[in-house]
């Protein structure tokens, strides 16, 4: 039998992330398969060396994506290049919707009997409909996170597979006791975990606000505890942008596992994104902050975007609010640490917040198989029926 060879592409940290355990999970299965791909840190550690920098397509908003339209053209340019000199069975092109499809578009003008595989597709129940025939026709198979997504894609003849959501597939609890112990936490000591995001976008947007409020709340408590844990992709720009932190804030520890990190805090402050559902995993409550430019944010709330709410935890729980969202023109550092404070002084209220989040996620764990494994054997099967 062939030795299959696969490209994966990742734009972006999530994405990163998500093909380094689809990576792992098809060697599981495909020993002797061949592997490249373009990415970043996380393909990196399982020797998959990215010939192109994907640090410029951490892009958030409309208008930021405008100004960088020309790097990501060239960056497809040469992604599509090193695609076809590794000359794959299969692409699988992971999340980013706006630098995937011009990947995509590339690979197939040049060479049209390599599968397209999209894993992740764009958020075609929140926004855009119509990317869903815009993708039926340019790749051979979706796989997706919900099963509500399917719908959308049968009219147009795209098979697609249901994964479920990879964050929760990362299941394992986190060290609680052992990463208080670290900071020499009692057990009726409080923590505050900062979660600024994992862009450079989000670090200079977001990051600022939630820093602020947790400022405010260590003015107001001087004995809690407050702990940042910057995404890698992002902790130079962060540490340099807070070089007096460390007086009244602890700074992570590169090695420390973001799971006991996540599992230790009593409540967090994070920038959109999936690192909360991986807070809910945890069973820790959050508070959710976000903010993008002006003509993004109109064009999503006014023309694209349907649900209420942005987190996907919010939107499954039939788009009401469990985790508190402060979006935009409500993203302050007093309403975000009035509303933490609130959440510290009743236990209670933590309690509701956990449970009500809890039950959320038994409603996104649509698969009881690991995420990663169900798409890596989609792969494989797709490049199978290929041969």
């Amino acid at each position: 039998m062939t030795v299959p060879r696969i490209f994966l592409v990742a734009a972006e940290p999530s994405g990163d992330l998500l093909a380094r355990e689809t990576a792992e999970a098809i060697k599981s299965q495909a020993p002797g398969v061949k592997l490249a791909g373009i990415g970043g840190g996380e393909l990196k550690k399982i020797g998959i060396e990215s010939p192109i920098d994907i640090a410029p397509l951490s892009i958030l908003g409309l208008f930021e994506g405008l100004k960088a339209y020309g790097t990501v053209v060239k960056l497809a340019d040469a992604a599509a290049d090193s695609i076809l000199a590794f000359e794959p069975d299969a692409v699988i092109l992971v999340d980013s919707w706006g630098f995937m499809l011009r990947v995509a578009q590339r690979v197939r003008d040049r060479n049209p009997a390599i599968k397209l595989i999209k894993l992740v597709g764009p958020q075609v129940w929140a926004t855009r409909p119509g990317r869903a025939k815009t993708l039926s026709n340019l790749v051979d198979h979706l796989i997706c996170i919900h099963q509500m997504e399917t719908d959308y894609y049968e009219p147009h003849g795209l098979p697609v597979t249901v994964m479920g959501n990879p964050a929760l597939s990362r299941t394992q609890r986190g060290d609680r006791d052992a990463f208080r112990s670290k900071l020499g936490l009692s057990g009726s000591e409080q923590m505050v975990l900062i979660l600024p995001g994992s862009r450079p976008s989000e670090i200079k947007r977001v990051a600022p606000v939630l820093m602020e409020a947790a400022w405010l709340l260590k003015s107001e408590r001087p004995e809690l505890r407050i702990v940042t844990a910057p995404a890698p992709s992002v902790r130079a720009q962060f540490v340099a942008d807070y070089p007096n932190l460390a007086d009244w804030a602890v700074i992570t520890d590169e090695g420390d596992e973001a799971a006991d990190i996540m599992a230790a805090a009593d409540l967090a402050l994070a920038c959109s994104g999936t690192v909360t559902s991986e807070l809910a995993v945890q069973g820790t409550p959050f508070i959710v902050g976000y903010k993008t430019d002006w003509i993004t944010w109109s064009l999503a709330r006014y023309l694209l975007y349907k649900p209420e709410h942005i987190t996907l935890l919010n939107i499954a729980a039939d788009d009401t609010e469990i985790a508190p969202e402060y979006v935009q023109t409500r993203f302050r550092a007093d309403l975000l640490a009035e509303r933490a404070g609130a959440l510290l002084s009743d236990a209670d209220a933590l309690r509701v917040q956990t449970e009500a989040q809890n039950k959320a996620l038994s409603r996104m764990g649509e698969r009881d198989e690991d995420a990663p494994f169900i798409a890596a054997q989609t792969i494989l099967n797709v490049i199978s029926d290929q041969k």
